[in-house]
């Protein structure tokens, strides 16, 4: 869970990632709130999309009012063009179109499509097959799906689902830009990458309307350009897992820089005394069983900062880290113990954006 800490002393939370459904875009859900009456102002946009929220802070002085109407539209404007592109939930969007085609025949994609798409194969091919995008049929076999929780499925049921699971199955041509199947059945589920790529797609359209300090926030997924209202670095926060809601492992001072956490102490069940994590493991058609309780992933794009915190969380506690050093990423691991106690574990130079943590409870925004 990642939270926002943009006041003297104050940390904000922030809603838990939810599934990818269908945002709800009106103008009466959008708000801008000044919070503060220095000369230079944060303007807060704020409202529903993918199952979630959206929260943009913009940092800027003499933003009239259309000018705030203006950066409003931008924001819902691009998020809406995701939506309809990448959603799983309404049976209109570009992906869903795709999904429901039971051929092999190749179809032309957008180019954002084509985007995400490029990236979720190289992060595929990097993380050993450990991010998948065709992985859905399983999570909601498991009871993670939009039906909620079901019974455990059997070997049987498991190994018929993986005979149409694996990115091998779709053939992505990136230069043509078109994607077919390898079995008909296939089903593609962009949510462990389209809201990081959300982020990124208003972080530009903020960056084409001349704004260089700012906050976007998607269901978790961040990305920070600037400096806050008191002119020092945006703070955002990693929440400590099982610590009660609201408290915090560490803060990371960021000026450009995107962040995105997984993690399975919030989304999961017990049966039998065991564990039962949203996150499955696409090689195994499983859910993870390790220790790893967090990864936070900082990265330039908050799309492939996204994806890769569901690759290294499925990877787990010892390869999770080794593939991250390997790849000079900047990552943070929390790892659960026997003994339920927690140690933690840092790659690249993500050191360098870590302050002592304040730790509490923090209110909601």
């Amino acid at each position: 869970m990642i939270y926002l800490a943009d006041g003297p002393g104050a940390l904000r939370r922030f809603v838990l990632p939810g599934l990818f459904v269908i945002a709800l875009f009106a103008t009466q859900f959008l708000r801008s709130g000044v919070d503060d009456e220095a000369d230079v102002l944060t303007h807060r946009f704020v409202g529903p999309t993918m199952g979630t929220q959206y929260t943009v802070k913009v940092v800027a002085s003499g933003l009239g009012e259309a000018r705030q109407g203006q950066l409003a539209q931008a924001i819902v404007d691009q998020l809406e063009g995701v939506n309809a592109e990448m959603s799983t939930y309404r049976p209109d969007s570009a992906l869903s179109q795709i999904n429901a085609r039971k051929d092999t025949a190749a179809v032309s994609v957008s180019p954002a499509l084509a985007a995400v798409l490029t990236e979720a194969v190289a992060i595929h091919g990097a993380s050993g097959g450990a991010f998948d995008v065709t992985v859905g049929p399983l999570v909601n076999a498991w009871g993670f799906g939009p039906d909620g929780r079901q019974k455990t499925p059997t070997v049987p049921e498991i190994n018929a689902l993986k005979s149409r699971v694996g990115q091998s199955l779709l053939g992505w041509d990136r230069s043509a830009k078109t994607l077919s199947k390898g079995h008909p059945e296939v089903y593609v589920d962009l949510s462990a990458i389209a809201k990081g790529y959300a982020v990124d797609r208003v972080a530009r359209a903020l960056d084409d309307l001349a704004q260089r300090n700012y906050y976007v926030d998607v269901g978790g997924e961040v990305r920070v350009r600037g400096k806050n209202a008191d002119g020092v670095p945006w703070r955002v926060g990693v929440e400590r897992p099982d610590a009660g809601r609201g408290a915090v492992q560490e803060i990371l001072h960021l000026e450009a820089m995107s962040v995105a956490t997984s993690g399975d102490y919030r989304n999961y069940y017990e049966q039998n005394g065991a564990r039962i994590s949203h996150t499955i493991d696409p090689r195994t058609g499983r859910p993870i069983t390790h220790g790893l309780a967090s990864v936070t992933v900082l990265h330039r794009d908050c799309m492939t900062a996204d994806a890769w915190a569901t690759a290294l969380n499925v990877l787990g506690p010892k390869d999770g880290p080794a593939l991250a050093r390997e790849r000079g990423l900047a990552v943070l691991f929390i790892i659960r113990g026997p003994d339920g106690g927690f140690t933690v574990e840092r790659t690249g130079d993500l050191a360098r954006y870590i302050r002592p943590p304040t730790v509490g409870i923090v209110t909601e925004d």
